[in-house]
C-alpha cells in the first residue's frame, strides 16, 4: 500500500470536555488517548449562553484560528492558524456595536478584551466558533480556548489549560479540529 501525503481525507480531532467530579468549575479535556485537566467558566457549564454570566456554552465548537504572545511562547508547532499578538490587538464584547464578537483595533471606545494581557492568560488563545460565523448579539463573545492561570480557577466563560499541556495538544491541533464541552 502507497503511503499518501494528502491530508484532505484526514479525519479532524475531537476534543472533548466534561465536568469534573464534584468540581463545577473544572474539568477533564479528552484528546485521544490525553486526559488533562482543564479550567472552565466561573457560572460552571449551561446551555443557554448569554454575555457576561461567566459560563461555557455546552456545544461543539470547531476551532478557528488562534493568537500567541510571540514574545513569551516563540514558535509553537500546530497547524492551527496562529497570529502574533500586537498591543493594539482587541476583541470587540459590546454586544450593540457593530463589531461584536469579533477582533477589532486599538483605539476602540466600546467594551472590549485585550489580547495582549499582563497575565499569561492569551499567551496561546484559540478563537472557538461559538457565536462568531452564526453571531448573535448577546449570546456570549470572546469564547476562548486559552491558558490557565496556576490552580485552575475558574474562567469568564473559557476552556484553560495549563501552559504545558496546551504546549503538547497544539501539535495535533488545526482548524478542522472541534471541542465539544458536555
Amino acid at each position: 500500500m502507497r503511503k499518501t501525503t494528502d491530508k484532505s481525507h484526514r479525519k479532524p480531532g475531537h476534543i472533548v470536555v466534561r465536568r469534573a467530579p464534584g468540581k463545577a468549575t473544572q474539568a477533564i479535556l479528552q484528546y485521544g488517548p490525553l486526559r488533562l485537566r482543564a479550567a472552565l467558566g466561573r457560572s460552571g457549564i449551561i446551555s443557554s449562553k448569554r454575555e457576561g454570566d461567566g459560563a461555557t456554552p455546552r456545544a461543539t465548537m470547531r476551532l478557528i484560528s488562534g493568537y500567541r504572545r510571540g514574545d513569551r511562547m516563540g514558535f509553537l508547532p500546530t497547524r492551527l492558524s496562529m497570529q502574533r499578538i500586537r498591543k493594539d490587538m482587541l476583541w470587540c464584547d459590546a454586544p450593540n456595536h457593530p463589531a461584536y464578537n469579533r477582533p477589532v483595533s486599538a483605539p476602540f471606545a466600546a467594551s472590549h478584551e485585550t489580547l495582549m494581557r499582563v497575565d499569561r492568560l492569551y499567551d496561546v488563545c484559540i478563537v472557538l466558533d461559538w457565536n462568531v460565523t452564526c453571531r448573535r448579539r448577546g449570546c456570549g463573545s470572546a469564547i476562548f480556548f486559552h491558558v490557565a492561570r496556576p490552580g485552575y480557577p475558574p474562567t469568564e466563560g473559557c476552556v484553560a489549560l495549563s501552559p504545558a499541556d496546551m504546549r503538547r495538544l497544539l501539535p495535533y491541533l488545526d482548524d478542522r479540529t472541534v471541542l465539544t464541552v458536555l
